[in-house]
């Protein structure tokens, strides 16, 4: 299989370029490709010729989406128009990465595939919308939403934890914000599995569980060996741009429907430290 993989250099697209070793892959990525360049980029697909395209590419820095919501736009909604362009043309299928956060947290059940999103911030808002120009453009499409993703890199919650304890005497978490840590190895397994079959809609799958920022945060610290003291406060104590959603669990029913389940956040926590020499 032909697969082009937008945001190759990021967390999920390098775990993906993993799990895929065996397959003919496209890495795009800056400085490269462009994927706000429309006629750039649609050329460059319809040359490669891919089977399937996993558009994992986005401006993900929640409060600086707030901060330049015209570049959040433009690469989370047009570029997004664009890789569908693409896709139709080349007569591929679609694999869109989502966010938890289309939800606002305020429902009391976990969010369904179909439940209605209400986005609170322009990086939701531009991942939502992203979502319909998939559903628009490319017939053959996997809508996959995650939470709170990691995985291998400098940069991520689990690292910026440990290195928070390093720094300071006490480490302080909010307690008020529940999602589900996902790790990137796992998300990559299950696109696999996903796309091996012709079951195409709406998905969500980030790994099983619910915790506060507080609670993931611990249990890094847990796991590492560390003693640091862990501070509680809530979110309104945190001056920031986006509003946020405070509770959301995602439920994986149309995944787990075709076989495609995700293990509990903890266990791929311990697998990612273990893998990375962060273990006590």
């Amino acid at each position: 299989m032909r697969i082009a993989i937008t945001g190759s250099n990021g967390q999920l697209g390098r775990a993906l370029q993993r799990e895929l070793a065996g397959q003919s892959l496209m890495p795009i990525d800056l400085p490269e490709y462009d994927i706000t360049d429309l006629g750039a980029i649609t050329a460059a697909v319809r040359t490669y010729a891919p089977d399937l395209i996993v558009h994992t590419a986005a401006i993900t820095d929640v409060d600086g989406c707030e901060r330049d919501p015209d570049l959040a736009y433009r690469v989370n909604v047009l570029g997004t128009r664009n890789i569908a362009v693409a896709a139709q043309q080349s007569a591929a299928a679609m694999v869109y990465i989502g966010t938890d956060y289309v939800f606002d947290g305020t429902q009391q059940a976990p969010y369904r595939e179909d439940d209605a999103p209400n986005p609170l911030s322009v990086y939701a808002r531009t991942k939502w919308l992203g979502e319909e120009y998939t559903r628009r453009l490319v017939n053959r499409h996997y809508i996959v939403r995650v939470a709170w993703l990691y995985g291998d890199g400098p940069r991520n919650f689990v690292r910026t934890v440990l290195r928070l304890a390093d720094e300071r005497e006490s480490v302080s978490m909010v307690t008020d914000e529940w999602g589900s840590p996902t790790y990137a190895e796992d998300v990559a397994s299950a696109l696999v599995r996903l796309v091996a079959q012709p079951a195409y809609g709406t998905y969500h799958l980030p790994n099983d569980g619910v915790c506060s920022r507080y609670d993931w945060a611990a249990e890094i610290l847990r796991l590492a060996g560390r003693t640091g003291d862990l501070q509680l406060v809530p979110s309104q104590n945190y001056q920031r741009l986006a509003r946020v959603p405070g509770h959301v669990e995602m439920r994986n029913y149309n995944g787990a429907e075709v076989g495609v389940t995700m293990r509990p956040w903890q266990e791929a926590l311990r697998d990612y430290m273990g893998q990375q020499g962060l273990l006590a």
